[in-house]
């Protein structure tokens, strides 16, 4: 027995806002959506899918859980993700942690 991961949801004041840059950040497709989620279709990646959640409350602190995605190209993939308007927080050698449009913070790593 054991677990594995099947989907990384995050948390949102803005649906549509969210959606419109993660569909663009990830490349994903929108699979199902209604007004309080959004399911990102992620099995031609072949990794866990993404989904979106509206909540009243706005994100306060650092986060405790974060995501990193992987990349060949570092430096062109964190500049294209600030033109989505993701904020660079920190750059580190070999990773760069990113905020999404709500603040979460996100890694983009070096393959």
């Amino acid at each position: 027995m054991g677990i594995q991961v099947s989907n990384v949801c995050i948390d949102t004041n803005d649906l549509k806002r969210a959606t419109e840059f993660w569909q663009a950040a990830t490349g994903f497709s929108v699979s199902s959506a209604d007004d309080s989620t959004v399911y990102f279709d992620a099995s031609e990646k072949g990794t866990a899918a993404i989904s979106l959640q509206l909540v009243p409350e706005q994100r306060e602190g650092k986060n405790r859980l974060h995501l990193d995605f992987s990349t060949a190209d570092l430096e062109g993939e964190v500049a294209r993700l600030k033109e989505l308007g993701a904020t660079e927080v920190q750059a580190y050698d070999g990773w760069v942690v990113l905020k999404d449009l709500d603040g979460n913070e996100f890694c983009i790593c070096a393959a």
